[in-house]
């Protein structure tokens, strides 16, 4: 199968596109920098020049393909506070791939999750402003487009990840001196290793119905104060409580460490066959490529 992978040298896509290759599909990676194209190049994809903002080249990459896997998202305008603004560029890419592909019965496998039906739940997915790019691909599953979207865990970890909530959370106690945890630390982040997701986009690509829904997290959940505790030791610090008052000054940028939800993945794993085999995420912490590059 010709597959298109946008953010084919992120750190998912870069697990993706070999994942792909070494399955036997013809994969087209979609970058933006000489830097990116060699690295995908070296993986062993054909290299599609263009960014997020070409829509033009982008409807092309997907008229030339069997399925696209949109894994791009304007990570720079998200770190310089315009998360909306990054949303809205998703949103674009997303109406451009589906029209595209629309009436063709190609597969298009996106990030996000739609309504469960669970009030909680959704929630906390629609308090995410990207629930509205996942909605809208969800939605070109009646236009004649195989849809898929997968959930990724919020900590979705390996040697791949500089910039992830690990990461985050590693350089919030260095700076500090404090491994830190909101309240009781009780809250839960779902997490994956990339190689087994990786293998979960190949699947998907592979076996996956129009419509699913699938969840990437490899554990369900993990409470932060057993993450924060981990990095602690590791970097021998103290590992203790933010007070309410400053939390928003410990862990500058970064809203998300009040995150709790899980997600669980036994239907992800009957439908699809998918058995996650790489460390979890507390025995990725005991390594040491965490402490050596964070």
């Amino acid at each position: 199968m010709r597959v298109c992978v946008t953010g084919a040298s992120g750190h998912i896509g870069s697990a993706v596109v070999p994942e792909l290759v070494q399955a036997g599909h013809e994969v087209v990676g979609v970058v933006r920098s000489d830097a990116s194209a060699a690295a995908v190049e070296a993986m062993g994809a054909e290299v599609r020049r263009g960014d997020l903002d070409d829509l033009d080249a982008l409807r092309r990459a997907a008229a030339e393909a069997d399925a696209v896997v949109h894994l791009a998202f304007d990570h720079r305008a998200m770190g310089a506070g315009d998360f909306a603004g990054a949303v809205a560029t998703d949103l674009a890419v997303v109406r451009a791939l589906g029209d595209e592909l629309s009436g063709t019965g190609k597969a298009l496998i996106g990030i996000g999750l739609t309504p469960t039906g669970d009030p909680g739940r959704d929630a906390a997915i629609n308090a995410n402003p990207r629930s509205a790019v996942a909605r809208e691909l969800a939605g070109y599953a009646e236009h004649g487009v195989r849809t898929i979207l997968v959930a990724i865990p919020p900590v979705t970890h390996s040697d791949r990840d500089r910039t992830g909530f690990i990461p985050r959370m590693i350089g919030f106690a260095r700076a500090t001196g404090v491994s830190g945890y909101v309240g009781d630390g009780a809250n839960r982040w779902p997490a994956g290793h990339t190689l087994d997701v990786a293998r979960l986009y190949r699947l998907a690509l592979e076996q996956a119905p129009a419509g699913a829904q699938l969840y990437a997290a490899t554990e369900e959940g993990i409470t932060l104060r057993e993450i924060a505790e981990t990095i602690g030791r590791r970097l021998d610090l103290p590992a203790g409580s933010i007070p309410a008052e400053r939390v928003a000054d410990h862990f500058k940028g970064f809203p998300f460490v009040t995150l709790d939800i899980t997600m669980p993945n036994a239907d992800t794993r009957k439908l699809l066959g998918w058995n996650p085999t790489h460390p979890g995420l507390i025995a990725d912490l005991e390594a040491d490529h965490y402490f050596t590059t964070a």
